[in-house]
């Protein structure tokens, strides 16, 4: 094979300067060259997998902030202010959350399986919209 003969304009190298750097060269290296395997280039997918550190901390920080002073918390308060046994109600309230927070995510694992992530997302920014609409609606006609 000529090495002259393979199209070197993408590089903006001309053929006559490879030539020349050739038969200038004394260093020949005969060894067979050895070619790792290609990967794929594959453009950013939306969907990617996010690490587990991620979402554990975005989960965290989102419940927790939305869990701070809310009813579940008072009620929580309350009770372990009357029955003077703290830790008794701290376990309880526990292992009530972590349960409503498994049927929350079997659920929604579900929905994810039959729904696609577009959907899901648009339902779940339609139920808070009317939430806060219900909840706005409380608060200033209620009265």
């Amino acid at each position: 094979m000529k090495l002259h003969s393979a199209p070197l304009g993408i590089s903006g190298i001309s053929s006559s300067e490879i030539d020349l750097e050739l038969k200038d060269s004394d260093d020949f290296n005969l060894t067979p060259a050895r070619c790792l395997p290609v990967q794929p280039v594959v453009a950013d997918n939306p969907q990617k997998q996010k690490s587990a550190l991620v979402v554990f901390g975005t989960t965290f920080i989102t419940i927790f902030l939305a869990e701070i002073g809310d009813k579940t918390q008072l009620s929580t308060l309350l009770m372990s202010a009357e029955s003077h046994s703290p830790w008794i109600v701290f376990i309880g309230s526990a292992a009530a959350l972590i349960t409503t927070s498994l049927l929350g995510v079997l659920l929604g694992g579900w929905i994810a399986t039959r729904l696609s992530p577009k959907t899901v997302e648009k339902s779940a920014g339609v139920m808070l919209l009317l939430i806060s609409l219900m909840l706005f609606w409380d608060v200033f006609i209620g009265y």
